[in-house]
C-alpha cells in the first residue's frame, strides 16, 4: 500500500481502530488529518507528533467538518470510523435517543464524504466508511435497533454515492465489522469468545487496502470483517 505524499484524513482515529488504522498509514508514509473532541484521547494518542489534530471538531457541525477539510489541496482519501453505539429496545428508546444514534453514525458519515467529495483532487480520491454487522445483517440488530438502522443507512449511503461518484475516480466502500476485540468491548461482555472477534488490526488492513491507490476497481462494496463470530 503507497501512501507516500498521500494526505488521509480519518475521523474516530484516536479510538482503538482508529489508532491501528492511523498507525498502519502512517507505516505505508501517509500524512494523516485526524479530529477529536475528547481532550484525553488526544493526549493519550500515541501519533498526536505525527499527525495534523484538529481540536474541538464536533462530526455532525457543517462548520466543524468544514474546518476539518479546509486546506487539503492534496486529499487522496477520507476514513470515518468515528460513531457510536448504544443498546436499546425500540420501546425504551424514545426520538431523541434514535436521532442520536442517526447522528452519531449516519449524519457524520454522510457530512465527511460530502467534505472529501468536495476536496479531492482531478485524481479521484478513496472514501471508506464504517458500517455494522447489524446495518447488513438486520434481523441480528435486535435490542439495538435504532443502531442497527443507523449503520443501514451508512450501508445503502456508501452504495448510492459510488454510483453517483464512479466518474469522477472516486471509489466508495465500506467495512461491517462484528464486535470489535476492543477492551471495552471485552470489560462489557467479559464471559464472550474474545479469540473469536475480529482485531483493529486485521480490519484496518482491509480498511487500508480499500484507501489505497493498490484498490483500483472495488467500489460499492461493503465488506463483512466479523471474524469467526
Amino acid at each position: 500500500m503507497q501512501f507516500a505524499n498521500r494526505t488521509v484524513v480519518v475521523t474516530g482515529g484516536t479510538g482503538a481502530l482508529g489508532r491501528a488504522v492511523v498507525g498502519l498509514l502512517l507505516a505505508h508514509g501517509a500524512r494523516c488529518r485526524v479530529p477529536y473532541v475528547v481532550e484525553a484521547e488526544a493526549e493519550t494518542f500515541p501519533y498526536k507528533d505525527t499527525v495534523t489534530l484538529v481540536p474541538r471538531c464536533e462530526l455532525t457541525n457543517e462548520d466543524d467538518v468544514t474546518r476539518l477539510y479546509d486546506g487539503l489541496t492534496d486529499l487522496w482519501a477520507s476514513i470515518h470510523i468515528a460513531g457510536g453505539f448504544a443498546m436499546g429496545a425500540v420501546a425504551e428508546t424514545d426520538k431523541a435517543g434514535m436521532f442520536h444514534m442517526l447522528s452519531m453514525n449516519f449524519v457524520t458519515c454522510y457530512l465527511c464524504c460530502r467534505a472529501a467529495v468536495q476536496n479531492f483532487g482531478p485524481d479521484g480520491g478513496r472514501i471508506v466508511n464504517i458500517a455494522a454487522r447489524p446495518g447488513v445483517e438486520p434481523r441480528l440488530g435486535g435490542g439495538m435497533a435504532p443502531y442497527a438502522a443507523s449503520k443501514a443507512a451508512v450501508a445503502a449511503f456508501t452504495q448510492s454515492l459510488a454510483g453517483e461518484v464512479a466518474g469522477q475516480g472516486i471509489l466508495v466502500n465500506a467495512v461491517a465489522p462484528s464486535i470489535i476485540d476492543t477492551p471495552a468491548n471485552r470489560t462489557a461482555m467479559p464471559k464472550a469468545d474474545h479469540t473469536a472477534w475480529p482485531k483493529p488490526d486485521e480490519i484496518a488492513a482491509t480498511i487500508g487496502f480499500l484507501a489505497s491507490p493498490e484498490n483500483k476497481v472495488t467500489t460499492g462494496a461493503v465488506v463483512p470483517v466479523p471474524g469467526r463470530t
